[in-house]
């Protein structure tokens, strides 16, 4: 009978660990943090840029707000509620556009996928200059939020510039073993039609020294055969 209260007892909760989930963040009581990026991000004008945020511990955040805005944006004087347009709101399990600003329409974009994870990172396509600026995420009903600083930079001459030649091979230098090696080639080719061009002049040169002191001879022999 022991053995098998224990045994009922060891099922109980072990069926009980896969039914009841553990509590959240939140529910446990543990402060949530949002991690961003201590350095700045930077990117070149034109291109896309993710500001990263992560919670800290990791909670889903599908089904709350997530707001993402430039603090350093005054309300409109206009506006009696002094509201605030966001760089992109997250309401409802989707995107709020009505309250965005207009110059970062259909620019901005959320990985809804990874919101399960705490993953609330902003992606911002086409940066342009006036986008640089510090960016703050924030999730409302947990109370935490962080500040991103993004700054886009106009690209430079050497950047926009720094493009494959149509003739690489034309533009290339060539190496040092290659130039010595061709100079030692034309050396070399140099001494030996030297070396021939002189052994042709001895030739010749022996050749006519020769020939006289043949006909020479020649006039001896006979005038000793007539004696």
């Amino acid at each position: 009978m022991v053995h098998l209260g224990i045994f009922v007892l060891c099922f109980t909760f072990t069926l009980w660990t896969d039914l009841v989930p553990f509590g959240t963040a939140a529910q446990t009581g543990v402060k949530v943090q949002v991690i961003g990026s201590r350095r700045p991000i930077v990117v070149a004008l034109g291109d896309d840029v993710v500001l990263p945020c992560q919670l800290d511990p990791r909670e889903d955040v599908q089904d709350k707000t997530v707001e993402w805005s430039k603090p350093d944006l005054k309300p409109d004087p206009s506006d009696r509620l002094s509201r605030v347009a966001y760089v992109h709101l997250y309401r409802d399990k989707r995107e709020v556009p009505d309250m965005k600003i207009p110059s970062y329409a259909e620019r901005t974009a959320l990985f809804t996928d990874a919101l399960r994870d705490g993953n609330i990172s902003l992606k911002i396509v086409n940066a342009t200059l006036g986008d640089t600026g510090p960016y703050r995420c924030y999730v409302p009903k947990l109370d935490c939020s962080s500040v991103v600083q993004l700054v886009v930079e106009p690209r430079s001459v050497k950047t926009s510039t720094a493009e494959t030649p149509l003739h690489p091979k034309i533009l290339e230098t060539p190496a040092p073993n290659n130039e010595t090696r061709v100079k030692g080639v034309h050396f070399d080719l140099s001494v030996l039609i030297c070396g021939l061009f002189a052994g042709f002049l001895f030739i010749l040169c022996f050749g006519v020294i020769k020939a006289p002191s043949k006909s020479q001879n020649q006039p001896a022999a006979v005038k000793h055969l007539v004696v």
